[in-house]
């Protein structure tokens, strides 16, 4: 039981924030009352009223070690003390580290551009990629082909090359040069149609795109491994693969968005590695320092790199970011790294995933679910309104799933505000240090809020 000053404290920290704080992605709402997070250890976190959740987006997609880690506070703290900025347009010793580290854990052999957010990855790819076309005598290629449903940042450049419709409403117009495909939605696919017959489809659609737009004027093709915010997208590696196949064939680069499938939320390090792909450019955020301190990675191949090598005015890359490769976040995401070899998490994101959605295929036979899919630790449940049509499940009866599990303590999320009327898959985050206890847990509350939930 709360004491008169406890209530009367809290009423006031939430008064404040509602006075001056506007909240990311959220409706106008003078009364709200937001969550107060003061504490996180594990994959829980407490609010300013004292309750714990068990956090199953890990943040934003992005605390993929836990809450609380002690050690990497510690490598900050001391990074900080010792040097606490230096600009990427020198060099510093943790910087040059992390970038060594990064071409092991790719396999390959990448040149590392240092930014702050996924955003921002994504724009320096496109930079790249037109620069780069321009300087290896191909000025006419500057467009960029994506999905739909697809997300890739809120800046400009990286919102026009999103593929969700509400994100981009009254902010348009945006860039020019982003087009548009339709991804592989396997649950969606046409009657008749098999997984592979499916995904050539739609890998086809991907080259007709090109042919049509004429392929001189394509620079790249971005896009994640598996669609994560617009849906849990998973395709058939046959798709992935297909379209790689294809930006080769045309002259066209291939991005790949690890900004949430990256650094084991697949059960891959990345989750590109789950095919028999070598990108062009990776870009990389959110998981690389556990979203402990900002840092964002855009990695590009060194034949591409060796383009802005040339002699002639204006040929090296003309862009700078102020606290970019910040070296205490450098440092930090080195210590996050090796949390996460040395815990195994990698191998431990596909334990539990597979046991998540072994525990889960079973709300298959609920009336309001349409599928279940999972790709290492990260799940999408996808509700409908009637199981034969598939329409999409109101607004309504997605958020009651929302609320309940919150006010059984835990956080699930959806793919909210991406495609009007198709707002409908709920998703499942969770830190890949997850206990067996945590994923028990998720299990139980998941289960308990769908039963009372029947209709």
């Amino acid at each position: 039981m709360k004491t008169a000053k406890e209530v009367e404290q809290s009423q006031s920290i939430t008064e404040k924030d509602r006075k001056n704080v506007w909240h990311h992605i959220s409706q106008y709402n003078d009364e709200k009352r937001p969550m107060v997070i003061t504490e996180g250890k594990g994959s829980w976190i407490t609010d300013h009223n004292g309750d714990k959740f068990l956090d199953g987006m890990s943040g934003l997609w992005c605390v993929n070690v836990g809450y609380g880690r002690q050690e990497l506070a510690q490598v900050a703290y001391e990074q900080m003390q010792k040097m606490a900025y230096a600009s990427m347009t020198q060099s510093h010793v943790p910087g040059i580290e992390l970038a060594e580290k990064l071409n092991e854990l790719l396999d390959d052999d990448y040149m590392i551009f240092y930014s702050n957010s996924g955003s921002d990855a994504n724009e320096v790819a496109f930079k790249m990629a037109r620069q780069y076309h321009q300087q290896n005598g191909e000025p006419s290629r500057y467009k960029f082909i994506s999905r739909y449903r697809a997300y890739h940042g809120g800046s400009m450049g990286a919102l026009s090359a999103t593929g969700q419709a509400l994100r981009k409403y009254k902010y348009e117009p945006l860039t020019s040069g982003f087009l548009h495909v339709s991804p592989p939605d396997n649950y969606r696919r046409p009657n008749g149609l098999s997984v592979k017959e499916y995904n050539l489809q739609r890998a086809q659609e991907l080259e007709d795109k090109i042919i049509w737009e004429q392929k001189e004027t394509i620079a790249a093709v971005i896009m994640e491994p598996l669609i994560t915010g617009g849906g849990i997208l998973i395709p058939d590696p046959i798709y992935v693969e297909k379209v790689q196949e294809i930006c080769k064939r045309h002259g066209v680069l291939l991005i790949i968005d690890e900004v949430i499938c990256g650094f084991g939320r697949t059960g891959k390090m990345f989750g590109h590695q789950h095919f028999d792909i070598k990108p062009d450019i990776v870009t990389m955020a959110k998981g690389l320092t556990s979203a402990y301190l900002p840092l964002s990675v855009t990695a590009v191949r060194k034949d591409i790199y060796k383009s802005f090598e040339q002699n002639e005015e204006n040929s090296h890359f003309r862009h700078v970011n102020t606290f970019g490769g910040n070296p205490a976040a450098c440092a930090l995401a080195l210590k996050n790294i090796e949390i996460v070899e040395r815990e195994n998490l990698v191998s431990r994101a596909s334990m539990l995933g597979n046991r998540l959605q072994k525990s889960l295929e079973k709300l298959l036979d609920h009336p309001n679910v349409g599928d279940v899919r999972s790709l290492g630790f990260v799940m999408g449940i996808e509700m409908v309104e009637d199981k034969k049509t598939k329409e999409p499940a109101s607004a309504q009866r997605v958020g009651k799933i929302i609320s309940d599990c919150k006010s059984n303590g835990l956080i699930i999320g959806k793919n909210g505000d991406t495609v009007a009327g198709y707002n409908n898959i709920l998703a499942l985050c969770p830190p890949l240090s997850s206990t067996d206890d945590d994923l028990e847990f998720i299990i139980s509350v998941v289960k308990k809020v769908f039963k009372e939930n029947e209709s």
